[in-house]
């Protein structure tokens, strides 16, 4: 282990985080009611520009009066290049003190976006006396940004989550798509001929390099890696496999752009009674082994370690948060 240790942000469930446009004020209750983990109110991509300050308005009376409790309340704000973000970040903070966990940062470019919006944070909270420290989620949504994901990632103690956004990442580096998340039928490679000169074509995830690194930057900072969108709502096979091959890449948790793709997202990322079970076997698996003072046991033909252990700790850890008994 390296003598340099991250320090882990706040924990906190991620599993499902639901996007609800700000100028959509008959989702505010449904959200509230629902089994999400993390809302963020939206004021960039889902307003139109000639709805935004009434969005601003609406967000500010929702955080002050909508029973949110039981959710991590997240704000996505317009991006630092437009002239609607300062007054995002002012009025929904100022109007709303401590009723927000978290600020989403969109387009995160460079470190310096996110210094420039911790400066002036921190200059809210002292001046309004807040008793909450807002967190900071940073979408990767640009080649500038994934160029720059470590030093993003590291570049604030507020930084809890980094998420990849898709769409505009597709668009940033002219990617020949217009899907938002998923595979591409022109993505893949043709296998070598068979006996009988046939081949298939294989198709492969165009969007696991760039999952990949912006988990190992999460990580490496203490972070929390999310998976962006999944657009077709109404394919909830292809949201699940696609939020399937975020877990196993690492992320620990998927956007939702439809209440429908809550619950599939809690599924994926959330501990199974199968796992529970499993993880639970490695703990006492790993007690009767230190007992006999060893390091290293084997379980069910498999070796298992410290490792497993710190594995095993995590998801039974987020069975007690869930109320769910191994």
């Amino acid at each position: 282990m390296s003598f340099t240790i991250a320090e882990p942000a706040p924990s906190r469930l991620n599993r499902s985080e639901l996007a609800v446009p700000g100028s959509r004020v008959e989702l505010f209750e449904k959200a509230a009611k629902g089994p999400v983990d993390v809302i963020f109110l939206d004021l960039e991509d889902a307003v139109a520009p000639d709805a935004k300050d009434q969005a601003r308005k609406n967000v500010i009376q929702a955080l002050n009066e909508v029973d949110w409790r039981g959710k991590t309340m997240s704000l996505r704000i317009n991006g630092l290049d437009t002239h609607w973000m300062y007054r995002d970040v002012i009025d929904v903070l100022e109007g709303a003190v401590d009723k927000l966990d978290l600020i989403m940062i969109p387009k995160a470019g460079t470190a310096a976006d996110i210094y420039a919006l911790d400066m002036l944070v921190t200059q809210i909270e002292t001046a309004t006396r807040a008793k909450k420290r807002i967190g900071f989620e940073m979408i990767i949504e640009t080649a500038l940004g994934m160029a720059n994901v470590e030093a993003i990632a590291g570049a604030s103690k507020r930084n809890e989550s980094l998420h990849f956004g898709v769409a505009d990442y597709a668009a940033s580096t002219k990617a020949k798509t217009v899907n938002i998340g998923g595979p591409h039928p022109q993505y893949g490679v043709l296998t070598d001929k068979d006996a009988e000169g046939k081949r298939d074509f294989v198709w492969a995830d165009p969007w696991h390099y760039a999952i990949s690194r912006m988990v190992v930057a999460a990580r490496a900072h203490g972070l929390r890696p999310i998976d962006g969108p999944f657009g077709d709502f109404s394919d909830p096979d292809g949201f699940r496999a696609q939020a399937n091959r975020a877990a196993v890449l690492g992320c620990e948790g998927k956007w939702a752009i439809h209440p429908s793709q809550v619950a599939l997202a809690n599924e994926v990322f959330g501990p199974s009674k199968e796992e529970l079970a499993k993880a639970k076997r490695v703990l006492d698996a790993m007690v009767e082994a230190q007992a006999a003072g060893k390091g290293a046991v084997a379980l069910d033909g498999k070796l298992i370690d410290n490792a497993s252990i710190k594995q095993a700790e995590v998801l039974l850890g987020m069975a007690r948060r869930l109320g769910i008994a191994a």
